[in-house]
């Protein structure tokens, strides 16, 4: 699934390649994809795209008095195209979900694999239309918001960690694999609740969250869309690295698996040695 780091390389590539140009269609071809039915894709033709922005895990590109809202799930993805096929494709065949093209004749489709279809478009006058925006915490790298403001996230939940850190109502924009590595860089229990953080723990990984995020939109900065997926799995360092070790201890990196995700951590590193139960119960193994 695109996080923070990967959508705010693909809002930075959009922003180059789309900003000031004219929309020429805008075709829908899953009828799972398109969220809003008014106003219809069509008034975005003959609109010029004025700007590009990140919204948690959604991108909201401004054309003309409307916005088009985009969040690609777990498997959903931006391809850009320099040119298409003079045939328009048929709806409901393959991956293809939307098809944008700009008056230059390039443009980009939204794909998903899979048969669970997530891929979300909304197009809207006001981005908090979108209920999953109008509920979104602040964006981790905000400049305003500092430690304090973390803690006080923090402080209004009796969460486990990992869960309040995915919670896009808290904190927007990390899901499960950057999670994972804001954990193991904090040495931290994905399983210790937010109410047993000292000062020290929150300070930590507040320095955690904000350095993992941080290196990894500068290393996804400038990839090309294609490549950005195999970007953030190059650089997972516990995450989807279950029995390999450690790059900083050399111990096993082990797995707790759910019924839709897993995720993966060092017990030296962040349970003191203990293997974390399996299951979906939260407790350390005795």
């Amino acid at each position: 699934m695109p996080e923070l780091p990967e959508v705010e390389a693909l809002r930075d590539f959009l922003d180059d390649h789309l900003v000031g140009r004219e929309i020429a269609r805008v075709l829908p071809l899953a009828i799972s994809v398109l969220k809003t039915y008014d106003p219809p894709p069509t008034e975005l033709e003959g609109t010029t795209v004025t700007s590009v922005a990140r919204r948690g895990k959604f991108l909201d590109i401004t054309a003309g008095r409307l916005h088009l809202l985009i969040h690609l799930a777990r498997a959903g993805w931006l391809q850009w195209k320099d040119s298409f096929p003079a045939t328009p494709p048929r709806p409901g065949k393959g991956p293809l979900a939307l098809r944008t093209v700009l008056t230059g004749g390039d443009g980009f489709d939204l794909t998903e694999m899979g048969t669970t279809k997530r891929l979300a478009v909304h197009l809207v006058h006001d981005p908090a239309d979108v209920p999953a925006v109008a509920r979104l915490g602040p964006d981790p790298l905000a400049e305003s918001f500092d430690r304090d403001a973390f803690a006080t996230v923090l402080g209004g939940v009796r969460r486990q960690v990992k869960g309040a850190l995915r919670d896009q109502s808290l904190i927007a924009g990390i899901g499960n694999a950057y999670s994972d590595e804001i954990l193991h860089v904090a040495k931290m229990s994905p399983f210790k609740l937010t109410t047993a953080l000292g000062d020290d723990d929150i300070t930590h990984l507040y320095d955690a969250m904000r350095t993992t995020l941080q290196d990894a939109v500068e290393r996804s900065r400038g990839v090309a869309a294609g490549r950005l997926k195999a970007e953030k799995k190059s650089s997972m360092r516990v995450h989807g690295r279950t029995g390999q070790p450690c790059p900083v201890c050399g111990d096993t990196v082990l797995e707790v698996s759910f019924s839709d995700s897993s995720l993966q951590y060092c017990p030296t590193c962040q349970t003191g040695g203990k293997p974390l139960a399996d299951r979906r119960l939260s407790r350390l193994l005795k």
